[in-house]
């Protein structure tokens, strides 16, 4: 199972840096995406790792802001979130899936484990 920690509120202009925890399999082998859903809306991939040249993917509004990155010897992946924007304001979730992205890494069916999500909240 993953589980994602390091949520909370945020000012704009702030910082989070969201922990995925891995438990019963190695992380290392695995392909790793964050998304988020905001109420209302669909779920949304942000960016995502794969497991065998460790290439990276964002989508286009958080690019140059969030860095996906893993520690294979603690067995977490991570999604650092900089210059935070209202609009970032969502649930976020952790997914991942043995060996690499086959298909289109922001397609949801390509991820086979799931986090509940942890709330992120960017306000003044």
């Amino acid at each position: 199972q993953v589980v994602e920690s390091g949520g909370g509120l945020v000012q704009p202009g702030g910082s989070l840096r969201l922990t995925c925890t891995a438990s019963g399999f190695t992380l290392d082998f695995y392909s790793i995406a964050w998304f988020r859903q905001a109420p209302g809306k669909e779920r949304e991939a942000v960016a995502a790792s794969n497991s065998n040249d460790r290439s990276t993917y964002y989508t286009n509004s958080v690019q140059g802001r969030f860095t996906i990155s893993r520690d294979d010897v603690e067995n977490v992946g991570y999604l650092q979130m900089n210059s935070l924007k209202p609009e970032d304001t969502a649930a976020y979730y952790c997914a991942t899936t043995p060996g690499r992205i086959i298909g289109t890494w922001s397609d949801p069916g390509e991820y086979d484990y799931w986090g509940q999500g942890t709330q992120v909240t960017v306000s003044a």
